[in-house]
């Protein structure tokens, strides 16, 4: 080996010896860094976002607020996302909280919601039932501008259903909603390839056809949830179930149809179910309406990001995300 080939080597042993303490020490800046920016992140979310509710130290009646779609979206919030929709864990931690307060004398549940996911509006309602079956305290409903749906399903667990004069409710039923966009790949030349385990495993999916037999598996899903909701609104009306199936066909009634209906109990104002509900549980009862925490940066970041200007696939598959859920829904499209 010659002196220029000893050379070289020495020269790439020492670039090779170089770069890999480079790139550990990168690692471990990087590693620091990013525990720094996560630490960081929780401490920004512990701040601005609190799931904890402080209860008053004397006798209350605790409003449970269910506005918008009511759905589990606590896997996709962020500090930047807007605290003022539904919060599910948060509401079902409130209510497990008045549970346990000596102080609590009863429920305002108030809906304002065109319904969510079967799951979701299920695990409310029991909810609901636990604390009336725990407490014995009563829970009123006050239905808002919308109370459809599963927004009428979780009110079932409620003694008692007000509803404003304008307000839309009903709803009963249940939709799997799925957007087919076969033609327009058939247009554009793409074909949509699934690899699966069975003949069933791919149903639903935007780029194939659905079958009769991926229908009739979507619809016995659709069947067994509806049996379940029209059992829930005969045991929370008391009515005969053969009274509650011809008017639950999916339609959305008016407060007066509802209460012709026997769908609620009461067309009112909201102040006057408010102290009509404090005149029931007694005297020296305040109204507890927990407060709202608008996230700080939630607004900003969503106002920047209505401003982005947007791509026609980025707008297609929004819509297909929004159009198709894919999952059991007490929901109404009431837009």
């Amino acid at each position: 080996m010659n002196k220029k080939q000893i050379i070289g080597l020495i020269a790439a042993s020492v670039a090779f010896v170089f770069i890999s303490v480079a790139s550990v020490i990168t690692k471990t800046v990087s590693g620091n860094m990013s525990n720094k920016n996560e630490n960081t992140t929780k401490s920004l979310e512990s701040i601005l976002v609190s799931n904890k509710v402080t209860l008053p130290n004397k006798d209350f009646v605790g409003v449970v607020k269910v506005e918008g779609t009511i759905k589990d979206a606590s896997e996709s919030s962020s500090i930047f996302s807007n605290s003022q929709s539904y919060n599910h864990k948060k509401t079902l931690k409130y209510i497990d909280s008045m549970m346990e307060s000596k102080n609590n004398k009863g429920i305002i549940l108030y809906v304002n919601s065109p319904g969510g996911g079967v799951y979701e509006s299920d695990e409310l309602y029991l909810k609901l039932k636990e604390y009336k079956e725990k407490t014995g305290c009563p829970i009123w409903t006050y239905m808002a501008s919308q109370a459809c749906s599963g927004g009428y399903y979780i009110s079932m667990a409620t003694d008692k259903i007000y509803a404003n004069r304008n307000s839309w409710t009903g709803s009963i039923g249940v939709i799997v909603s799925s957007t087919n966009v076969k033609g327009l790949y058939d247009m554009l030349g793409i074909k949509e390839i699934d690899i699966t385990s069975g003949t069933n495993k791919a149903m639903g999916s935007p780029g194939i056809e659905m079958t009769d037999e991926h229908r009739k598996i979507l619809q016995s899903l659709v069947d067994e949830a509806y049996e379940q909701f029209a059992g829930v609104v005969a045991e929370g009306r008391k009515m005969d179930i053969n009274k509650v199936k011809p008017i639950a066909d999916g339609r959305i009634y008016s407060a007066k149809q509802a209460l012709d209906l026997g769908l609620i109990d009461q067309v009112d104002s909201y102040e006057n179910m408010q102290q009509n509900m404090l005149d029931t549980v007694g005297k020296n009862v305040e109204i507890f309406t927990p407060e709202s925490k608008q996230n700080a940066l939630s607004s900003l970041f969503e106002k920047a990001e209505s401003l982005k200007p947007k791509s026609d696939a980025q707008v297609i598959s929004e819509h297909l995300e929004k159009e198709s859920n894919g999952g059991l829904m007490y929901y109404a499209e009431t837009k």
